[in-house]
């Protein structure tokens, strides 16, 4: 085979339709597309416009709220944490944090936190210093010789 025997397969390209090339082409004068009209000229912007009736989403109603002041946290579990002790990319002697679990390459990047979930077995004592822990994965922790460390929660006045 040569390069002068390449072909595409059959009916794997088209010709391009060539508009307005006289009636007889049967792509000519509107060029396919119909007669007059906002959709007849270039430039047509009417995405969700009902013909001057109430659009729909403006006839339903708001519902709910985004809170700005929500958190986002990475959710870690214990199996997870498992996986990379016994992988050797976390140190289980030294305290895990959010940093370690990002260069262990756990999580991507630190949001506002980590919170550690109780799913799988802890079988290493290791020591946390996060944002947050369920109470099963506390417990789980502990039970293996582990400690959690939180930050501490301001008393509302």
């Amino acid at each position: 085979m040569k390069l002068n025997d390449l072909r595409d397969n059959a009916g794997a390209t088209h010709s391009k339709k060539r508009l307005g090339r006289g009636i007889g082409s049967g792509t000519g004068k509107t060029g396919g597309r119909g007669v007059k009209g906002q959709k007849a000229r270039s430039g047509v912007a009417i995405n969700g416009f009902e013909g001057g009736q109430m659009p729909l989403y403006r006839r339903l109603p708001k519902r709910g709220f985004t809170n700005i002041f929500a958190k986002s946290y990475n959710t870690v579990s214990l199996a997870r944490i498992q996986v990379a002790i016994d992988a050797k990319k976390l140190d289980a002697k030294e305290t895990v944090t959010a940093e370690a679990l990002v260069k262990a390459g756990v999580i991507r990047r630190v949001k506002d936190g980590v919170r550690i979930l109780g799913d799988g077995e802890l079988k290493a004592k290791v020591a946390f210093d996060v944002a947050g822990a369920s109470k099963p994965a506390i417990e789980k922790i502990e039970k293996a010789g582990g400690s959690v460390k939180l930050p501490e929660v301001a008393a509302a006045e």
